[in-house]
């Protein structure tokens, strides 16, 4: 008598259990991002500034944004000064709002100096704005790093002026 109890017990717990937990799913509450029109102005504004390029050592095309601006250097110096980290600062807001970019950043020099000196400070300044930017929240395998020297001049002439633009760093999109 006891052993019959103990089975109709067990299979009114079964029964209990089959009835009762497929009511105990997690609900999965999917939200839809609205996008607002400001979100959709930037990505307008974003998409507008995309020019291609094509760049010695790297396959296909790369892409280049006018809202990604260069930063410049003192000379010899590879630190950031203010207005360098003000417009990484700008550059990380549009990294940080387009997630899926993988960004090359360039590091190049003035003509000053032999080209092993300048191949090496280049990659200094590309590695300095790279830490920053990740300072800032831009995740750093987005991030890579480039030293072209003085190879890649922005200006060509052989004076204070040039030699002040072609102290900079450079960003390129590689993929998005």
């Amino acid at each position: 008598m006891m052993r019959e109890k103990r089975w109709i017990w067990k299979v009114l717990l079964l029964v209990l259990l089959l009835v009762f937990l497929p009511q105990c799913q997690r609900k999965v509450v999917r939200e839809e991002r609205a996008i607002t029109p400001e979100q959709e102005r930037g990505e307008r504004a974003f998409e507008e500034s995309l020019t291609k390029k094509k760049y010695p050592g790297i396959k296909g095309e790369v892409l280049e944004s006018a809202l990604l601006k260069d930063i410049h250097f003192e000379f010899d110096r590879y630190d950031l000064i203010k207005e360098a980290r003000g417009i990484l600062a700008e550059n990380a807001k549009v990294l940080v709002a387009h997630p899926n970019l993988r960004i090359q950043i360039e590091g190049h020099c003035d003509e000053r100096g032999s080209n092993e000196y300048n191949l090496a400070l280049g990659e200094r300044r590309a590695v300095s704005a790279k830490l920053y930017l990740v300072k800032l929240g831009v995740k750093g395998n987005r991030l890579s790093t480039i030293s072209y020297g003085e190879e890649m001049p922005l200006d060509p002439r052989h004076n204070e002026e040039a030699w002040a633009k072609n102290r900079r760093c450079h960003f390129v999109i590689l993929s998005r």
